[in-house]
């Protein structure tokens, strides 16, 4: 039943209404609306209140909204305060809070740290979660991210992934692992153990880089173990280094028995055999083609369909002769009897052989060249063993095996003739490889689909790289900080940025709602706040602006409506909660 209920606030009366309603016997408040003092009803109820605004500052809310509400469940800034020692004189922002927000900024709109302040001035962040703004800034991150050691950044990765693990446990025991690596525009003469030049994933090798592993689970596909590491390193000696912690990482969620997917560029014996070491511990990887022939030319009447999630979009799309299909079988790799499943998809192996065409085109053009070179008897062309030093650098730089042409040289009237003719044997064979992989597993308990779908699945982690490649969400590089230390910190803030992110996705995939994180983020971040003046007083007032039917579907499934410019909770969600 609703009634007028008053609070004394510093010696003034404020009204409510109140609705009460027994929960499991016992009283309690399921919905209070605030009204506000005695003279703001009485307006109200006469009319009086003029609505003429002198003044009215729009300010971003939805999506800072949302990021704050998924904290309230996870609390990162409590786990990271009770790590990091404190100084008894700092004033300000906790080193948590610090933390926090770089999150926040992730998750909305990236931005360097001394644009902070400035981007937070344009939004609600005091109605949502009050800060000294100002504080925000490079320096003050400097200062606060100086006192987190490395030892504590481990720490706190494991908090909070625990905590993500019991708000989010999994029950498929299947996690995908894989690495990338970031760029970055530091000094050449810049100390750095992390930043070194190497090997970039987006074809810039030029710039010194730093290097990401991340472990996803399957199922939920949340983050659940992250590490930064030297740009120059091996993935393979990345992983020997952190099998041992990854391995209790997956058994650390709840499941003993635990599968890790990853590709071949992981698979040495070091790293196979401490799988097998570990009870409980189960692979899938890829292996190369180049390392087992036999299995990548058999025949293609030993592959069959299998049932996979895309298969079955092709099949009610009639589309029979596009379905991946694969054989199975077993043997000895890594010490070991094993299964080994060797997939054909035809797409793939159509984009190849496109690829290789035009490949085997501009590498007959190049024959022509060099044949000229070689009847003008240029310098540097006269050689046998030269000439054809050249030809393997070209095929080197078109990525294409050497044996593809066979080359001929024969002196006649004095002048070196050079021959050259395809080898059709070597190029079919190579042809054959197209559109085929191999997975390697000891898993002999699962069924072929099972095995090809979780390998598959490997696009769920590549999924998470993209987004922290994204110029907004995210957004991990260009990496703007100059020491070891402040890039660990940096990693840790957009690692807690991407998990909160995918916390976002599923609580709306608990209400029905299918929207992506970078969908929600710009769709909320267009509901604003609104501070008003007007000319009878000069204390604002704030209202939230009326939303979208899609931004209220977004509210509700976190358990909000705005009513009369007000956001509060709905009354049947309260009921819920308390239940």
């Amino acid at each position: 039943m609703a009634h007028l209920h008053k609070k004394m606030k510093n010696g003034r009366p404020y009204f409510y209404i109140r609705e009460i309603a027994r929960v499991n016997g016992k009283p309690k408040v399921v919905n209070q609306v605030y009204l506000g003092t005695v003279e703001k009803i009485l307006s109200l109820v006469t009319g009086q209140k003029s609505t003429d605004l002198s003044r009215i500052q729009v300010q971003e809310f939805g999506a800072l909204w949302l990021a704050n509400e998924i904290e309230k469940m996870v609390g990162v800034t409590g786990i990271i305060d009770g790590i990091v020692p404190q100084k008894s004189k700092d004033s300000g922002p906790s080193v948590g809070e610090y933390f926090l927000y770089a999150a926040f900024n992730r998750m909305v709109d990236a931005t360097s740290k001394r644009a902070l302040p400035e981007w937070f001035a344009h939004t609600a962040i005091q109605s949502i979660r009050a800060a000294d703004i100002q504080a925000l800034d490079s320096d003050g991150y400097w200062r606060k991210w100086g006192l987190v050691e490395e030892k504590h950044l481990r720490d706190i990765a494991q908090k909070l992934f625990a905590r993500i693990a019991e708000l989010r446990p999994s029950t498929s025991g299947c996690f995908l692992f894989d690495t990338t690596n970031y760029f970055t525009f530091m000094a050449s003469d810049t100390e750095s153990e992390l930043a070194k030049r190497g090997k970039n994933k987006e074809g810039r090798d030029w710039p010194r880089q730093v290097g990401l592993a991340l472990l996803v689970d399957r199922q939920t596909r949340l983050p659940f173990f992250y590490r930064e590491y030297e740009g120059n390193r091996h993935d393979s000696r990345l992983f020997q280094s952190i099998i041992d912690e990854v391995c209790a990482t997956m058994q650390g969620c709840g499941q003993k028995d635990v599968t890790i997917v990853f590709d071949k560029g992981m698979n040495s014996p070091e790293n196979i055999c401490a799988i097998d070491a570990t009870d409980g511990a189960h692979f899938i990887t890829t292996y190369s083609p180049y390392f087992a022939e036999e299995l990548i030319h058999a025949g293609r009447d030993q592959f069959s369909a299998v049932e996979t999630v895309h298969n079955r979009e092709l099949k009610a799309q009639g589309r029979e002769d596009d379905l991946l299909s694969a054989w199975r079988t077993t043997g000895e790799y890594w010490g070991r009897e094993r299964t080994v499943v060797v997939t054909y998809n035809p797409l793939t192996a159509t984009k190849q052989r496109y690829a290789f065409e035009a490949k085997l085109q501009k590498l007959q053009a190049a024959l022509y060249e060099i044949r000229g070179k070689v009847r003008e008897d240029a310098r540097g062309w006269r050689q046998e063993a030269k000439v054809r030093e050249r030809y393997e650098q070209v095929c080197e730089d078109l990525h294409l095996p050497k044996d593809l042409y066979d080359l001929t040289f024969e002196r006649k009237d004095g002048q070196t003739i050079l021959g050259f003719r395809k080898n059709y044997y070597r190029i079919s064979r190579h042809i054959d490889r197209f559109g085929k992989n191999i997975l390697i597993t000891d898993h002999a308990d699962w069924s072929t689909d099972e095995i090809v779908q979780a390998s598959l699945d490997r696009y769920i982690v590549e999924q998470a790289f993209r987004q922290t490649k994204d110029d907004d969400l995210v957004s991990m590089f260009p990496i703007r900080h100059w020491t070891d230390s402040k890039i660990r910190c940096h990693f840790l803030s957009c690692i807690v940025a991407l998990a909160y992110l995918r916390l976002i996705e599923l609580k709306l995939e608990d209400a029905g709602i299918h929207m992506t994180a970078q969908r929600t983020m710009d769709l909320m971040r267009n509901l604003h706040s609104c501070l008003c003046w007007n000319g009878e007083k000069e204390k604002a007032w704030r209202m939230i602006e009326e939303p979208t039917p899609d931004q209220a579907r977004v509210l509700a499934a976190f358990g909000y409506e705005v009513e009369r410019g007000v956001l509060q909770k709905i009354k049947s969600y309260m009921l819920y909660c308390w239940r």
